[in-house]
């Protein structure tokens, strides 16, 4: 079951990081609120397949680390493919 406190983190974190990748890749990004939209999905889904592929996210900190591994990894693909 999902915990409110865990989602919050997911968003949270997404947020987070879609600001921080959209300062790292200035000129290259979705803009601002393209970048937060992109790292809040990308929390989204490490925080739902980590427990599925046996990644350990049932402690806050668990969650904060896959959120943020899940957002920076969404962000990099989606850049990457956006550039072709």
């Amino acid at each position: 079951m999902l915990e409110p406190q865990s989602i919050l983190a997911w968003i949270v974190i997404g947020a987070i990081a879609g600001w921080l990748a959209g300062l790292l890749v200035k000129g290259y990004g979705f803009g601002l609120i393209g970048n937060i939209v992109v790292g809040i999905l990308g929390a989204g889904i490490a925080g739902l397949l980590a427990p599925r592929l046996g990644i350990y996210t049932e402690s806050f900190g668990g969650n904060i680390i896959a959120a943020l591994l899940g957002a920076l990894v969404l962000l990099l693909l989606v850049g990457l493919i956006r550039r072709t």
